[in-house]
Parts: C-alpha cells; sequence; structure tokens
C-alpha cells in the first residue's frame, strides 16, 4: 500500500499563473513530489460565469486528487468560486487556496491608497468584498479588472511592448491624486508582470502578491496532519496542461530566477 505521505502535491491553475506559486512550493518543500495543471485551454477563467468555473475547478480538482495527498488552488479566481463546495466534497483533504495580500499592503503607510488588480471574478465574489469591508477604516480600496494581463501572460508576453501598452490604458484612472502606495496583485498571473507594473507605476511601488503565504499555509497543513514526506531526496516536479503546447511557456517561467 502506498504510503500516503509518499504521494504528490497538485497545484491547479487556470494556466500558467500558478508557477509561481509552484516555485514557491517547491523552495519550502523540497522533498515534496508536486505535479501541477494549468488549464490554459479554458483561460482566463475570471471573465467566466460563476457556475462554469466551478464546474471547471471541480472537473480538473476531482481528477488531480485521484493521485494527490494535497491539493493547492494556485489560483484567486478559482479559490473564490469552489474552495469551499472542493472542501465540503473532500473534508479529509489538505485544500488550500489563495488570498489576495490585503493586510500585508495595509503596513505600507497609515491609511494607504491600495489598488487591487484581479480577474472580474475575483473582484465580483464575497470572499474578496468582505475582505475588503473588515479593512475598509485602515485604507482606501480601489479595484481594477485586468483580463487581459492573463491573457498576455499566457502567450509568455508579461514583460513585453504589448503590456505596457495595455497596462497604461487600464491604469490611467490610478495617477495624481489617485496614485496608489501599494498594489496587490490578485491574480497569480500577475506576478509575472511585475516588471511591466513597475514601468508604469515606478520601481518604488510596493508589489504584494500571495504566493508566498500560500506556500507556508500549505507546509503548515501538510505538518499537522503528519502528511510530510520525510524522504531526503529531491522531489519531481510535473507539468501538465489542458494545452500541451503551452508547456514550453510553463517551463521557462518555472525557470526564471
Amino acid at each position: 500500500m502506498l504510503d500516503p505521505c509518499a504521494a504528490p502535491i497538485a497545484v491547479f491553475d487556470s494556466g500558467v499563473g500558478g508557477i509561481g506559486v509552484l516555485r514557491e512550493v517547491k523552495r519550502l518543500l523540497p522533498h515534496e513530489d508536486l505535479l501541477y495543471f494549468g488549464d490554459s485551454a479554458m483561460a482566463p477563467y475570471g471573465e467566466k460565469p460563476k457556475e462554469a468555473i466551478e464546474a471547471l475547478v471541480l472537473q480538473h480538482a476531482t481528477n488531480l486528487l485521484k493521485t494527490a495527498k494535497a491539493l493547492v488552488l494556485a489560483c484567486n479566481t478559482a479559490t473564490a468560486v469552489a474552495a469551499k463546495t472542493l472542501r465540503a466534497k473532500y473534508p479529509t483533504v489538505p485544500i488550500i487556496g489563495m488570498e489576495p495580500a490585503i493586510k500585508p499592503a495595509l503596513t505600507v503607510s497609515p491609511r494607504p491608497r491600495v489598488l487591487v488588480l484581479a480577474t472580474e471574478a475575483t473582484l465580483r465574489e464575497e470572499k474578496l468584498r468582505a475582505l475588503l469591508r473588515a479593512h475598509a477604516a485602515q485604507a482606501v480600496f480601489y479595484k481594477c479588472p485586468a483580463p487581459g494581463l492573463v491573457r498576455l501572460v499566457e502567450a509568455g508576453l508579461g514583460d513585453s511592448a504589448e503590456a505596457d501598452r495595455y497596462l497604461h490604458d487600464i491604469l490611467a484612472p490610478f495617477s495624481g491624486r489617485n496614485r496608489p502606495d501599494a498594489v496587490v496583485l490578485g491574480c497569480t498571473h500577475f506576478p509575472f508582470a511585475k516588471a511591466a507594473i513597475l514601468r508604469h507605476f515606478g520601481t518604488d511601488m510596493p508589489l504584494f502578491d500571495g504566493a508566498v503565504g500560500t506556500a507556508r499555509e500549505l507546509a503548515r497543513r501538510l505538518d499537522a496532519e503528519g502528511l510530510l514526506n520525510p524522504t531526503e531526496h529531491k522531489g519531481s516536479i510535473t507539468l501538465t496542461s489542458s494545452s500541451p503546447v503551452v508547456l514550453p511557456v510553463y517551463e521557462k517561467l518555472f525557470h526564471l530566477s
């Protein structure tokens, strides 16, 4: 019988974005075998109806959990829409979701102006709206959907002239008096466009994402439930996608320093 501790950890995203979370998991848990699946054929999730997103997440999560001991929803949209349903369906499985890094962004100044860049689905879900309400007295929040940025990152163009033009258009309202003090990257695709975002706002703009916190929570849950792999051998990385043609982009982003 296979030791549950030796089973892989599944990391799931709507496309390439979760590769950044995968890198943090690998850094923190180097002895674990990791199985990554990106649903690039159906990306971006953020523009789809809630019911369609939930159906896709449940389908792929069910397939991944046939072999995995834990699941990381390395996608803010998937977390916001389907995490509760998945945890009800798999109550004994560690299912770790993403949370926009609102709390760290609040530390940059007294009552900062915080821009939340995310997908349309993440911005409309109650999970994020409740988080912003909870901290409304501590900050001024701006929300900006950036679906085109997801597509650019999927195409390997997160740091490109195309990204610069796109960001110039959607971020134009956030200047002058409305210039934020911090930017929360509320989609796992967006850290792969950090350079372009900083070209727009300036290199002194603090950017926050949830990858490190998600990896730490995964490690905490596996330790608490006795599921850490005790091996001293280096774990394997398996990258898979619903659109295999995109796999070279996955590999390139995973190996970025």
